[in-house]
């Protein structure tokens, strides 16, 4: 019955821009508020055949009403209309010396390192108008494979594809799609459990519930095969599980008994997990033994929130809830850490989230990081060196001030005119942004959750979006096909 309310819910919503198009506060009033009536009505125990009927018949009548609608007709238009915020300006942080970390030993690094990167788009940089960010100009071969078309374009979406309820009433705080697949999606809840969703073949339904942990779900992540899920909670525990039938391999226990809060794999050993405490303390872990790596631990200035390596595995940067962020850099033969830069984004603030990148776009090949601070600004860094120091580049306003919110690169955008970021909110909307643009730097935004929207997650050829909040909904978007 659930997945009747959930396809009357989508229905709506594909035609809800076409109520009220000069009042758009109501649109999404409206389908918070039709959101909220159909769960409780759920839960009544109606016949289902009669709940398929009134599927059938509100189609009907709202396709008399608007006219015919296909699936694959978007609201792109108002949600482009109501982009009207500009991007802040720039600002640099000084850098103290008295918040620097001691720096770690140097290692020979090929020309993929940071300073050549740095060297290689110098000159581009240099010619550019103050601010702009990624030299797309004259990427000829990126928009022939985009199809030339405008990133709005890229970043339409036709509206709820599924709506997924299982962790209804607990927070989702975590979510993330399979590495390069389109279909398999995985999140964790506050309830202790955490979903493994399939999206096809139709209907989209829950593959594996993993269940074991005996407190909310703080945290995970997928092994590069998918074939392992690894968990943090605050019961104290990192769990490993098999994705094909949701059994628990392994269970890790904090030493301290401290609340785990985040976790990652490291990119070129899914053998090694990274996993950071509320005691403050950074540690990697063997998950085939279950022990901890001599010498790879760490000690923080706060809670660790948020952890990130960048693609190679070279430099982890992790995040705490004193607004600070630190890389280290990593021993790829031993599992060591080395401390080695701390940057105070916002003294207090919590950094809730870390996303790193290679590069912003095939042209622009310039290292950065995607931030969440606590700071109402989503916040873009250029990595500068071989120590993983952090330089501001751009901000970007967002409603984010208590909620972990997090936030992702997208994708496929090396292969786009612009580049783009996703991010949730504290308004309950979901907002993409585009690098590139001084002002108007909405690309679009997607309205219908009922909370703060939590996380964000692409499949791999962006045809899908995933966004879960803090009322345990997660909805799955479908991006218009051209």
């Amino acid at each position: 019955m659930a997945a009747v309310w959930q396809q009357v819910l989508a229905v709506d919503a594909r035609y809800n821009a076409y109520r009220t198009p000069t009042f758009p506060q109501f649109r999404t009033q409206y389908i918070r508020r039709r959101s909220q009536l159909l769960r409780e009505n759920a839960k009544c125990g109606f016949e289902p055949g009669l709940r398929r009927q009134y599927l059938k018949l509100r189609s009907q009548l709202l396709a008399l009403r608007y006219g015919p609608l296909s699936e694959q007709s978007s609201f792109r238009a108002s949600s482009v209309r109501s982009s009207r915020t500009t991007l802040d300006r720039m600002e640099d942080f000084e850098e103290d010396p008295r918040t620097q970390g001691a720096r770690g030993h140097r290692r020979s690094v090929s020309r993929g390192s940071y300073q050549l990167q740095a060297q290689m788009n110098r000159a581009v940089y240099d010619e550019r108008p103050p601010g702009s960010l990624v030299p797309t100009s004259v990427a000829e071969a990126s928009r022939a494979m985009a199809g030339d078309t405008t990133l709005s374009e890229n970043y339409a979406f036709a509206g709820m594809h599924h709506i997924f309820d299982q962790h209804v009433d607990s927070a989702v705080p975590r979510l993330q799609f399979a590495n390069d697949d389109k279909h398999l999606l995985a999140c964790c809840s506050l309830d202790g459990t955490l979903s493994i969703m399939t999206l096809s073949p139709s209907p989209p339904s829950v593959k594996v519930t993993l269940k074991g942990h005996g407190g909310p779900v703080t945290d995970f992540a997928w092994s590069l095969s998918n074939d392992i899920i690894v968990s943090t909670s605050l019961d104290g525990t990192l769990r490993i599980w098999n994705t094909g039938d949701g059994r628990c391999i392994r269970e890790v226990r904090d030493p301290e008994s401290s609340e785990l809060l985040c976790c990652t794999f490291q990119p070129m050993n899914n053998n090694l997990t990274v996993v950071g405490n509320s005691k403050h303390h950074l540690q990697v872990v063997n998950i085939s033994t279950g022990k901890k790596v001599k010498g790879g631990s760490s000690k923080l200035t706060g809670r660790v929130l948020s952890l990130s390596f960048d693609a190679p595995g070279r430099i982890l940067w992790a995040g705490d809830d004193r607004g600070s962020i630190f890389s280290f850099l990593f021993d790829m033969a031993t599992g060591k850490l080395t401390k080695a830069k701390r940057l105070v984004v916002s003294e207090g603030s919590s950094i809730c989230s870390i996303s790193a990148r290679s590069w912003i776009s095939r042209e622009a090949r310039d290292p950065s990081l995607l931030i969440n601070a606590c700071v109402n600004k989503l916040l873009l860094y250029r990595v500068v060196d071989n120590d993983g120091t952090l330089q501001l580049k751009r901000s970007f306003p967002i409603q984010h001030g208590s909620q972990h919110v997090h936030s992702i690169f997208c994708p496929l955008m090396s292969f786009r005119q612009g580049a783009c970021v996703v991010t949730g909110s504290e308004d309950a909307c979901v907002y993409f942004f585009d690098v590139e643009r001084n002002t108007k730097a909405i690309v679009n935004k997607l309205q219908g959750h009922g909370g703060p929207v939590l996380d964000v997650s692409f499949n791999c050829d962006e045809s899908l979006l995933a966004s879960a909040d803090s009322t345990g909904m997660v909805i799955i978007w479908r991006r218009e096909q051209k």
